[in-house]
C-alpha cells in the first residue's frame, strides 16, 4: 500500500527539547546553568523517558507533566542547583514554548501540499501539544495531536499505536511513523509501521529486535520517503 498518512513523535522530533535549557542559560539570572545547561538538557530528557518507561511496566501511569517535571527535579539536584525555585519555574515554563526545528514547518507543508495525512502520537498531554504545536506556528500543518492520555500508558505499548488506525481508518502499511528516539521507531517498526529515524546526533542503532526503515539526520527527506 502506498503511504497515506505520516505520524511524528513530537519532543526531540518536531520540537527541539534542549531548548528549555539553552534560552534560561542565556538569562543573566540563571548564570548558574550558563556552562552547564547541556547537561541539564540531557540529564532531563534522559530521565523523562526512564520515567516514562518504568511507569509504563509498572502500571503506576502519570501524565507526561508530572514525569517532566520529575526528570527536571532529579537533573535539578544532580547538577547542585535544585535550591533555585525560579529556575525551575523558568525551565518549566519554556516547556511549553518549544520552537519546531527550522525544517520542520516547509517539510509539513510538502506533505500536506502532496495530499497526506499528517499527525503527531506523543507521550504528551493534550495541553502540552498544543501548546508546542501552537508556540511553533504549526497548527495549520497537523491534522491531529494523538496523545497516550486516552490509553493511559507511554510509548511503546502497542495500544498507543493503535491510536494512528483507530483515528485514520487506515492499515499498518499505509503509515510513516517518524521518531527522533530510536526506541520508538524500532518498536513501531514491529509494530508494523514504516520508519524513519532522525537521528540528529550520529547515534548507534539500538540493539532491540527491530529497526528502523530508514534512518536520516533531519527531517527534510520525509517527503521523497512518503512517495512524493
Amino acid at each position: 500500500m502506498p503511504i497515506t498518512t505520516c505520524v511524528f513523535d513530537a519532543y526531540g522530533t518536531l520540537f527541539d527539547v534542549a531548548a528549555a535549557a539553552r534560552e534560561a542559560a542565556k538569562e543573566p539570572a540563571f548564570a548558574a546553568i550558563a556552562d552547564t545547561w547541556p547537561q541539564l538538557a540531557e540529564h532531563w530528557r534522559l530521565k523523562q523517558l526512564q520515567y516514562s518507561w518504568l511507569r509504563a511496566v509498572t502500571g503506576a501511569h502519570d501524565d507526561f507533566w508530572q514525569v517532566t517535571q520529575d526528570g527536571l527535579d532529579w537533573s535539578l539536584e544532580k547538577l547542585g542547583v535544585a535550591g533555585d525555585p525560579a529556575l525551575r519555574e523558568r525551565l518549566l515554563a519554556l516547556y511549553w514554548e518549544l520552537q519546531a526545528f527550522p525544517e520542520v514547518p516547509a517539510m509539513l507543508r510538502a506533505l500536506k501540499d502532496g495530499g497526506m495525512n499528517t499527525a503527531i502520537l506523543s507521550n504528551g498531554t493534550p495541553a502540552m501539544l498544543d501548546g508546542a504545536v501552537q508556540s511553533a506556528g504549526i497548527s495549520d500543518l497537523l491534522d491531529v495531536s494523538l496523545s497516550v492520555e486516552s490509553v493511559g500508558v507511554f510509548k511503546p505499548h502497542a495500544s498507543v499505536y493503535d491510536l494512528v488506525g483507530q483515528h485514520y481508518g487506515c492499515t499498518k502499511d499505509e503509515v510513516l511513523f517518524v521518531s527522533s528516539n530510536g526506541w520508538d521507531a524500532a518498536a513501531a517498526t514491529g509494530y508494523g509501521f514504516t520508519t524513519a529515524w532522525v537521528n540528529r546526533g550520529g547515534d548507534p542503532v539500538d540493539r532491540l529486535p527491530w529497526k528502523p526503515a530508514h534512518q536520516l539526520h533531519e527531517l527534510s527527506g520525509i517527503p521523497a520517503l512518503a512517495g512524493l
